[in-house]
């Protein structure tokens, strides 16, 4: 799967990064190597969110996608 992410450069220096498809899913760094690595944590982090708070109807269900 592959995500576009906005890389904005840092007014204290380094950069951040949002990734726009996945709401709230943004980062920071100092150096671009570790930019790309915190956001590929970063995004994992977000798509790994479990929904155990989530509130079901009784006719509804949960599936898991694998893309």
């Amino acid at each position: 799967m592959t995500f576009k992410a906005i890389i904005h450069t840092a007014e204290e220096g380094g950069w951040w990064a949002e990734v726009p498809a996945i709401p709230g899913c943004m980062t920071q760094a100092d150096t671009w190597d570790e930019l790309l690595v915190n956001l590929k944590e970063a995004i994992t982090g977000c798509l790994s969110v479990d929904i155990d708070k989530a509130v079901l109807q009784p006719d509804d269900e949960i599936l898991e996608v694998a893309v």
